[in-house]
């Protein structure tokens, strides 16, 4: 295993903590070597509550997972979600030097960059900073303009912030559980690595992740991020409701959830009872199907609501093509994707996790559950491969500016180019082994 490079993804959910360990095989396909999870006791809504709990669950979960994979775990890729997180687009552009021929990858972190120096709500911090379209020189609808000619670059930002003392928070809980956060991710951006198709996310569709505590949404629209929005309800507000309706205890409520559950009223037979034991010294409880469904339907049609709100919001509500993709716990309730074309008329299909995972042993991985979990691993390989992408366009442009320099010799542009390149690769080498230390 020392050779193999692998990469852990650390879902901090409100309902469960997981942990998945994944390497890429040789077809390109995610492997899961060892997955963990435990309860989450100390986090509500996304939002960590208590440290000591959330440290707790969190060394469970990767214990166990760095026993089933018998790898020694030391950096996690980190899931962030909650009702704090907030999604804006700005512009920005910068003028390049009018004497560089070509648009360098130089230029297009330069422009980013300066996105990171906007101006933000006091108490949040940036954690994406996003392209969506490139302007060269007034053409727009540009999506990668390295390489062109032009001396004015701009482009539109897809901005995404969150809470400071949120981030703060599971920072703390991550370094007390003697990790290294190399990468904090949204979630629903995490899940839409997952369960969406490369195809999906061209034609427009909308990615809403059901979890515990908040409903994620992402939409996708020109295999570009569109619009973002975390909804303070989950599943666990349905097993409250189910809990004071049918006045039973909490985890008798998310049984009766999640083995009799349905999203639909209509299709609850009316004269299914199903008993539970009483309290102490108290007969059994019997409780209607159908009236359980009808106290999951309202809270669930609440939902949607706010999910068509964002839709109508993000401006693509009429162009979504591939409709919606339900993953995540809530999103395996009976009849929950009919009741979501019923209400906003546009398809809807459950998403898992299937298409980028190779042979696994560990059959549970492939629920929408663990959607999250299995994007984040995604997520730190996709990190990967754009930092191998971004040192060879480099160097590519390095050789071309170069070959253009009709000022030196080809002796001393051999000496130039092996100097730099000489320092490129000790960075490589350096950040590799500061960076990567699970490989």
């Amino acid at each position: 295993m020392e050779n193999d490079k692998f990469i852990v993804g650390l879902d901090i959910g409100t309902t469960k903590i997981c942990a998945v360990v994944g390497r890429k095989n040789e077809f390109g396909k995610l492997e899961v070597l060892g997955m963990g999870k435990a309860v989450s006791d100390g986090v509500i809504r996304g939002i960590v509550t208590n440290i000591d709990k959330t440290v707790n669950a969190i060394q469970k979960a990767v214990n166990d997972a760095s026993d089933m994979a018998e790898v020694d775990i030391a950096n996690v890729i980190v899931g962030i979600a909650g009702q704090h997180i907030r999604s804006t687009v700005h512009h920005g552009a910068i003028i390049r030097n009018p004497n560089q021929d070509e648009i360098t990858i130089e230029d297009v972190r330069r422009l980013a960059n300066d996105m990171e120096n906007i101006v933000v709500p006091p108490g949040n911090t940036i954690i994406h900073v996003m392209p969506q379209d490139y302007t060269v020189d007034y053409e727009d609808g540009i999506k990668d303009p390295v390489g062109m000619s032009g001396s004015k670059l701009e482009a539109d930002f897809h901005i995404i912030t969150a809470q400071t003392t949120a981030i703060n928070n599971i920072n703390r809980c991550v370094k007390r559980a003697d990790l290294v956060s190399r990468d904090l991710i949204l979630e629903p951006l995490a899940s839409s690595l997952s369960v969406l198709s490369e195809e999906d996310k061209e034609a427009g569709v909308c990615l809403v992740d059901i979890g515990g505590g908040t409903t994620d949404i992402a939409i996708f629209y020109d295999n570009i991020i569109r619009h973002t929005a975390v909804i303070p309800l989950g599943g666990n507000i349905i097993t409250t409701d189910i809990k004071e309706g049918c006045m039973v205890l909490h985890n008798q409520a998310e049984l009766l959830k999640t083995k009799f559950g349905k999203a639909i009223a209509e299709e609850a037979n009316p004269n299914e009872i199903v008993s539970i034991p009483g309290l102490r010294n108290r007969p059994p409880k019997e409780i209607s199907i159908k009236n359980l469904a009808a106290i999951i339907q309202a809270r669930m049609e609440e939902i949607i609501e706010h999910v068509q709100n964002e839709l109508v919001a993000s401006g693509h509500y009429k162009k979504l093509a591939g409709g919606i993709v339900l993953t995540g716990g809530g999103s395996l309730l009976s009849g929950v994707a009919q009741l979501f074309e019923y209400m906003t008329g546009l398809d809807t299909r459950i998403g898992y996790p299937n298409e980028h995972l190779g042979k696994c042993k560990i059959d549970e991985i492939k629920s929408p559950m663990y959607a999250t979990s299995v994007g984040l691993v995604l997520a730190g390989f996709k990190s990967l491969d754009e930092r191998d992408e971004n040192y060879k366009k480099r160097y590519e442009n390095m050789v071309v500016n170069h070959r253009n320099d009709s000022r030196i010799s080809k002796t001393e542009f051999g000496a130039n180019i092996f100097s730099k390149i000489g320092m490129r690769l000790k960075d490589i080498i350096a950040s590799d082994i500061n960076e990567d230390s699970n490989y």
